[in-house]
């Protein structure tokens, strides 16, 4: 049987994950327009930086801070983030972005996934239309980037 579209492009930011060098969680990431890939994405350091999985260190783990905060504090760019970097943003506007998250550790898909507050003003400012996460190996939310704008987590004080 033919695998779906949506679930092809989840699977490509699958296998992009897979390069990720976070300690923690591991994301890829498929930016898609008109059936096209624009760009993609992973989690780990800036270029030229030693990523975490490199120094075997991870600063946010060592401070026990919990998963989705103090990100300034992490030395990975997000796969959203990567992947929006790659691409113009004229070739971004109107686009879906495709992502999939797993524990670096247990390699189980991250139950809940979804962009943290700074990628989703990234996903915003880019003009990317919606977003498609998958939470399981058949199951996806595909949440419309209007949503991000209209519910905006950053006047009730989620810290990121």
């Amino acid at each position: 049987m033919r695998r779906d579209k949506i679930n092809y492009y989840l699977d490509i930011a699958e296998t992009i994950l897979e390069r990720g060098t976070c300690l923690r969680r591991n994301y890829g990431a498929v930016i898609v327009k008109n059936d096209e890939i624009i760009s993609t994405g992973y989690t780990g350091a800036p270029r030229g930086r030693a990523n975490c999985s490199d120094i075997k260190r991870c600063t946010r783990e060592e401070l026990k801070i919990p998963s989705g905060e103090r990100y300034e504090l992490c030395r990975s760019v997000h796969a959203e983030q990567n992947a929006i970097i790659s691409a113009s943003r004229g070739d971004l506007i109107g686009s879906t972005l495709y992502l999939t998250g797993k524990d670096a550790k247990t390699k189980k898909y991250v139950e809940g996934t979804t962009p943290c507050e700074l990628c989703k003003r990234f996903i915003i400012n880019a003009g990317i239309k919606e977003i498609v996460i998958r939470d399981d190996k058949e199951n996806y939310r595909i949440i419309s980037t209007k949503e991000y704008i209209k519910n905006d987590d950053t006047l009730k004080g989620v810290l990121i």
